[in-house]
């Protein structure tokens, strides 16, 4: 396990790499280097690059039964999740997670810009009084359905066409790229990430582990369920002490895995988180 300690230099070094767009130059030798690997392939990406960031408890929850989830990450857990933030070009949620958590998808437990923000909302259902529609923060991209009723919003609103019940995460990824947002975080909720997973389209995944355990409530991913362990995903994990939690960094681009990779046409976004 690599502990970790972020320091302000290590920090400007990574947005460095992250807002000047310039080739990362090599650390000085005071940083402190095992923070660097967990937050450095995503600053130095050279093309799209999708991260996906998961923050739960030991017994895999995200909030609980009535949908508390305030402080279910440690603050050193919620600054990862900042750094996240401030690394990408845009963040995704869910409508799902707009409408349980209000969130304002912004950067500010560390320095940093805050990425666009993009909210799959299928059947144009994203509540009008939402925090993010009116706190002058990073404009707001509200991706629904083609056939969904339009909605009188400030924000900007893309169709796309409706595959089945919702949207194929490919073609989210394609509206983003031709707007030069290529580089997104995939923040919530767990139904959001799964279809992002079973698309085979994650190049990352964070998963920010808190030592509290809730005991029942939302689960932070969920995927179809497999027979066999054989068919369970097995991605080279690398784990991170960063202080108040346990970040598994798990690396789905390490190694070619054509024995364990989907079949990606039928895969939908809808908008239940």
């Amino acid at each position: 396990m690599n502990v970790t300690q972020m320091t302000d230099e290590a920090w400007d070094y990574l947005r460095s790499i992250r807002e000047d767009g310039s080739s990362p130059q090599p650390p000085r030798s005071d940083l402190p280097l095992p923070c660097l690997p967990l937050y450095e392939t995503i600053a130095a990406r050279k093309g799209p690059f999708v991260l996906a960031q998961v923050g739960q408890s030991l017994d895999g929850r995200v909030a609980t039964p009535t949908g508390d989830a305030q402080d279910v990450s440690g603050c050193d857990g919620i600054a990862h999740l900042h750094r996240c933030r401030a690394l990408v070009d845009a963040v995704i949620v869910g409508v799902g997670t707009v409408v349980a958590d209000n969130p304002s998808l912004s950067v500010r437990s560390v320095p940093g810009r805050s990425p666009i923000r993009v909210v799959i909302d299928c059947n144009g259902r994203i509540p009008a009084g939402a925090k993010m529609l009116s706190d002058g923060g990073t404009p707001v991209l509200i991706i629904q359905a083609d056939d969904a009723p339009l909605r009188d919003l400030d924000q900007e609103i893309v169709c796309l066409p409706r595959r089945g019940e919702g949207l194929h995460p490919q073609d989210i990824l394609d509206c983003l790229a031709e707007r030069g947002l290529t580089t997104v975080l995939v923040e919530g909720g767990a139904n959001t990430i799964a279809r992002f997973l079973d698309a085979d389209l994650v190049d990352r995944l964070h998963v920010s582990v808190s030592p509290i355990i809730i005991g029942s409530g939302p689960m932070g991913i969920t995927l179809a369920p497999v027979d066999r362990l054989a068919e369970a995903r097995r991605p080279d994990v690398t784990v991170y002490n960063i202080g108040t939690d346990i970040v598994f960094d798990c690396n789905f681009r390490s190694r070619t895995r054509q024995a364990t990779s989907r079949e990606s046409a039928h895969v939908l976004v809808t908008d239940t988180a």
